[in-house]
């Protein structure tokens, strides 16, 4: 943590104004500052906006840095699995290599916070975790990562993956993740037992894909809470992609939303075109917490993405139809101060005492930012000079 004086920004689209970190944390806010020996940075009127905050991605598997992959694969959430792991091994993928260049890229657009779910499964072990763990330790004091352990080749269908999941959270890994109890291991009650147990014993917190669509997907959130309240777990388990919330009959899905604002579950969406998704005003309006996140980009999964927020903001807004500026700077919050809500960061707002995480953006209105998401001027994490004109100040290997 350091210290800085960024003069003639406009904080979060409204009048020009300088802002003072001191060790790490927002001091003042307003015109005309005065802070002897601190080091300045002109903002030249650019937006200044919270550092961005992503909530759901996967930094260990993107191919950054290799030859565009020609995707062929078939349809089904198991053949992209099976194929990821046969590319991993076939080109020897580093894990630290290629989460360093994705956090890296993140960082330039102005992303400060990420939650990362890094896979586990009995073919590679636990190598991802201690790939992304040095990274987390090379990156420290430039963004902050939260690792997921992450059984994406599925947990109970694997055998000793759940004491690997195991192993993970004595190793690094900060929440247990878990992935469609019904249908990747087809037996829901011993995959979630299975998670809340390792949860339990660590003390640590959940965060679960659902790409289970309608009434399965429902199913499985019934089940979730059901562990909840058995385990005590309030505001301690997240539903990542949570598709089920975004069926038709919404009757259904907002006896769903109601449950996870009751019960404070986090939902964490990457807002995709191609699915039924949460809709953004029925969560906050129900006072659930909220995030969103790239997801993998550039990987065997597809093709698109590059990492940044400020473009999952305009996403996120086209996906649920925000079209006046206020809806969109909605679409923002929750890529930033609302995301690390999400994450349990309350101090993540550009407000003074919070955490001096901040990105200048360019644009006449947060709204125009947001839909040009042009490249940052500048990123500081606590204080500290991270990233300018687009680019990491760390250079990736």
């Amino acid at each position: 943590m350091t210290s800085l004086l960024i003069r003639n920004a406009r904080p979060m689209g409204g009048e020009t104004a300088d802002i003072l970190i001191r060790d790490g944390r927002v001091a003042a806010i307003g015109p005309d500052l005065q802070a002897e020996g601190v080091p300045e940075e002109q903002a030249g009127g650019r937006i200044a906006i919270p550092g961005l905050v992503d909530t759901h991605t996967h930094v260990d598997k993107g191919l950054i840095g290799y030859p565009w992959y020609v995707n062929e694969v078939g349809p089904r959430l198991i053949d992209k699995i099976d194929n990821e792991r046969r590319v991993k091994r076939e080109l020897a993928l580093d894990p630290h290599i290629q989460s360093m260049r994705h956090v890296l890229q993140c960082l330039g657009y102005g992303t400060t916070l990420v939650r990362t779910h890094v896979d586990i499964d009995t073919e590679q072990g636990l190598a991802a975790l201690e790939g992304v763990v040095e990274t987390r330790r090379a990156l420290a004091g430039q963004v902050e990562i939260e690792i997921v352990a992450f059984p994406q080749s599925g947990l109970l269908r694997r055998p000793g993956t759940v004491e690997l999941i195991d192993a993970a959270m004595s190793a690094g890994a900060d929440l247990v993740g878990g992935l469609d109890p019904c249908g990747m291991d087809r037996d829901p009650k011993g995959h979630l037992d299975a998670i809340f147990a390792i949860a339990e014993k660590h003390g640590k917190g959940i965060d679960i894909h659902l790409h289970e669509g309608g009434e399965m997907g429902a199913f499985s959130m019934d089940l979730i809470f059901e562990r909840i309240r058995a385990h005590d777990m309030r505001g301690k388990v997240a539903v990542s992609h949570a598709f089920c919330l975004g069926m038709p009959d919404w009757n259904a899905s907002q006896a769903l939303i109601d449950q996870c604002a009751e019960l404070d579950v986090p939902i964490l969406t990457t807002a995709p075109p191609s699915r039924e998704v949460p809709a953004l005003k029925r969560l906050l309006a129900a006072g659930v917490r909220f995030g969103a996140g790239v997801d993998g980009f550039r990987d065997t999964w597809g093709p698109y993405g590059n990492g940044d927020m400020l473009e999952r903001a305009m996403l996120l807004g086209m996906r649920n139809n925000l079209r006046r500026d206020d809806e969109v700077a909605m679409a923002l919050d929750v890529c930033t101060t609302g995301g690390a809500l999400a994450m349990d960061r309350a101090d993540h707002a550009l407000v003074v005492g919070g955490r001096g995480d901040v990105v200048l953006a360019e644009g006449e209105s947060l709204a125009d930012a947001v839909v040009s998401h042009a490249p940052r001027a500048l990123v500081v994490t606590a204080g500290r000079v991270v990233a300018r004109n687009g680019a990491s100040l760390t250079v990736a290997p």
